[in-house]
């Protein structure tokens, strides 16, 4: 079968690889109908999430039809659509059953203290391989997998996965509250399904920093107040426009490829930090591997974070969702701990969220793929990731079509 497949930083390539096989009586193999491309992926490629094992499949992502089933898992039938959750739990354990997915006891083949297991990462992570390909092996199948309502197409579903879920998690971690002011930074998929999500929960007024007008142009169509970086700084602007006060609530939905401004007033401010972001990117990205404009990583890893907690209000939250790695220790604790600020983080629990998400798109209430902006075969993911890194115009999110040989 096809699959999109890690051989190095910057070394990503489109090979025939074995069809997976049943290991354990509690997995499940599902043929692929989609799967898609994050910006997680792309800090492994850029190398700013180290560890990454050659011949890995990339993508944790993935909406499909069951062909096997392992004979402990019994909630399913082959031929079932589901969609996967891209963070893996046993459902047993005292994390699952508290709702903490993500630290699942269990899952890790690493052990414990291991962290995450999810699909297509880093060898920390298990490694399993992901679901940019053809077909896929689900461990934990009973749990990790959720049926796909009538209704809801595979386009609607693969948003369900992970991003939306990522962007809701985000958005009740940073605590909102009816009538609350919110920030979110990084308006790349996630970060405009946490624009979504804070509406969902009552936020007053939300606004949006980035520097893409395309981005920016989605956030606002979701109800977002924009400000573009690379024209105004992005923390005078916020205290402009709550009073001098700030926000109550935060999110950082950039992580560690985090840009700093270039132009504009807020560049003035970087250039006095250029050495520390400089010392932070040799710590996160020792190892680079770019190809002229493509696999480059962010210029200031802290940025979006330092943003975020000078922009909050005394007394607010701040929820980073953005993917950093374990390496990264750049963090303004100091102007956090005096400014009394709450700071909640984490990979998404998505098994927790994905039902009651997968309810507001059957019901019309929310209609994902606003931001779905390319479909594509997996025969040109090589060239779509290549698009979808240098955020070209209009590139926002790109699902692909496993086993489709035409664009």
């Amino acid at each position: 079968m096809k699959a999109v497949v890690f051989h190095g930083i910057g070394d990503i390539r489109l090979d025939d690889v074995a069809e997976p096989k049943l290991k354990e009586p509690t997995d499940a193999i599902i043929r692929l109908t989609a799967s898609a491309i994050c910006g997680t992926d792309l800090h492994m490629i850029r190398g700013t999430m180290p560890g990454m094992k050659p011949g890995t499949i990339l993508g944790h992502e993935g909406v499909g039809v069951i062909e096997e089933l392992g004979k402990d898992v019994r909630n399913f039938n082959v031929g079932d659509r589901v969609v996967i959750c891209s963070t893996i739990g046993c459902g047993n354990c005292s994390y699952c059953r508290a709702g903490y997915y993500a630290q699942c006891n269990d899952a890790n083949p690493n052990g414990p203290d291991a962290g995450t297991a999810f699909f297509g990462g880093p060898e920390m992570t298990g490694p399993f391989d992901g679901m940019q390909a053809e077909k896929a092996r689900i461990p934990h199948a009973a749990v990790t997998m959720v049926k796909v309502p009538d209704g809801v197409t595979d386009d609607q579903a693969i948003l369900v996965s992970d991003i939306f879920p990522t962007g809701y998690f985000g958005a009740e971690m940073a605590e909102i509250k009816p009538g609350d002011t919110v920030a979110v930074f990084g308006c790349g998929p996630v970060g405009l399904f946490a624009i979504v999500s804070a509406r969902l929960l009552g936020a007053g007024r939300v606004f949006a920093i980035d520097s893409h007008e395309d981005r920016l142009a989605l956030a606002k169509a979701q109800g977002a107040e924009v400000i573009n970086f690379e024209e105004e700084d992005p923390v005078e602007t916020l205290k402009r426009f709550t009073g001098g006060i700030g926000v109550d609530r935060a999110i950082d939905a950039v992580g560690v490829d985090a840009q700093h401004a270039h132009h504009g007033p807020a560049a003035k401010k970087a250039k006095a930090e250029k050495p520390e972001f400089k010392r932070e990117v040799e710590q996160v990205a020792p190892k680079q591997k770019p190809d002229g404009d493509n696999w480059v990583p962010g210029d200031a890893p802290s940025q979006a974070a330092q943003w975020a907690v000078q922009g909050l209000a005394k007394a607010g939250t701040l929820s980073i969702i953005g993917v950093y790695p374990q390496t990264m220790n750049a963090f303004p604790i100091g102007e956090a701990m005096n400014k009394n600020l709450t700071l909640r983080m984490g990979n998404c629990n998505h098994r927790k969220y994905i039902p009651k998400l997968l309810e507001l798109v059957r019901s019309g209430t929310v209609d994902p793929t606003a931001i779905l902006s390319h479909v594509k075969s997996m025969a040109s993911a090589i060239d779509a990731y290549r698009n979808f890194d240098l955020r070209k115009p209009g590139w926002v999110k790109v699902e692909l079509e496993p086993g489709v040989t035409l664009q």
